[in-house]
């Protein structure tokens, strides 16, 4: 029997860190989110899956172009195309804006038909819709946005919170072979 916590009977996925890249069922797409650190070495591990998905890096600030991209990507590959979204977190941790962020971004996704999706990411974008007009409040209140302003960085957090400010997403090249 497959393993339930891969998701695998569901298109659109949810998992956390370097975990759901192993743990989740293998998918033509992966989405990295990260909305107030680096995903660089995630998204980099996401890359060089032996499968060789199409990476793209969400956030709140792109996750309606982000969303965009995957359909598109979905189009061209001329089927149904399985999509893992996977949240950077914070240190590995549960981090409450990249959990909004997959909410946004499956939010998006469910608005251009892409639905079947696993109750993970069914509740994160049923969380995000209601709590659209407090994500500046959410990220400065968390612990990741906390420890950015005892740093001076609330400016970081501020732009962070601008959902869709970029109309543009984020692809990963994919990984040099050798």
């Amino acid at each position: 029997m497959t393993d339930p916590r891969s998701q695998s009977t569901y298109q659109v996925r949810l998992g956390w860190g370097e975990n759901a890249l192993t743990g989740l069922a293998k998918a033509g797409i992966v989405v990295v989110i990260d909305v107030l650190g680096s995903s660089d070495e995630l998204a980099a591990d996401a890359a060089a899956l032996p499968h060789g998905p199409t990476v793209f890096l969400g956030s709140l600030r792109n996750a309606s172009a982000t969303a965009q991209a995957v359909y598109d990507e979905q189009i061209a590959c001329g089927g149904r195309t399985a999509i893992n979204l996977v949240l950077a977190g914070d240190d590995g941790a549960f981090a409450v804006e990249d959990y909004l962020a997959a909410g946004a971004i499956g939010d998006g996704l469910s608005a251009r038909g892409l639905d079947h999706s696993a109750p993970d990411v069914a509740v994160a974008t049923e969380g995000f819709r209601p709590l659209t007009r407090a994500l500046k409040h959410l990220l400065s209140a968390s612990a990741s946005g906390l420890a950015l302003a005892e740093e001076g960085r609330r400016d970081d957090i501020k732009a962070a919170a601008a959902l869709d400010a970029d109309p543009d997403p984020i692809r990963v090249d994919t990984a040099p072979e050798g």
